[in-house]
């Protein structure tokens, strides 16, 4: 069952990252992908939790992108990693699909507080 709450999924996505970058680490490639992958999608949850205490939309905006950036570095590790044939393809496959989602969400959120007036 998927989580609707974009925190609690970035914060599984990160998670989820993680867990799949320490099946990796054993090749010199693995370990330069998986840390990649570590830190930006640990960064986009991180991010997306400081949106929680802003305090004016544009400080919403600009933590949120920041999150929307970290998620697409993920994404491109992601889709490296699956083209170097690392890590379990299904489990690789989910991410990719799950992080494509949250983007998504998130350019969406983005773009409503943008717009809105």
């Amino acid at each position: 069952m998927k989580k609707y709450d974009l925190e609690d999924r970035l914060v599984m996505f990160a998670a989820d990252n993680a867990r799949f970058a320490e099946g990796i680490f054993g090749p010199a490639i693995g370990n330069y992908y998986g840390n990649q992958l570590l830190r930006s999608a640990g960064s986009a949850a991180l991010n997306f939790g400081e949106t929680q205490g802003t305090r004016t939309k544009k400080d919403f905006v600009n933590k949120a992108s920041i999150s929307l950036k970290e998620l697409k570095e993920s994404r491109v590790s992601l889709k490296i990693l699956r083209e170097l044939a690392i890590g379990d393809r299904q489990q690789l496959e989910g991410l990719i699909s799950e992080c494509e989602e949250l983007i998504a969400i998130l350019a969406t959120i983005i773009r409503n507080k943008t717009e809105a007036h």
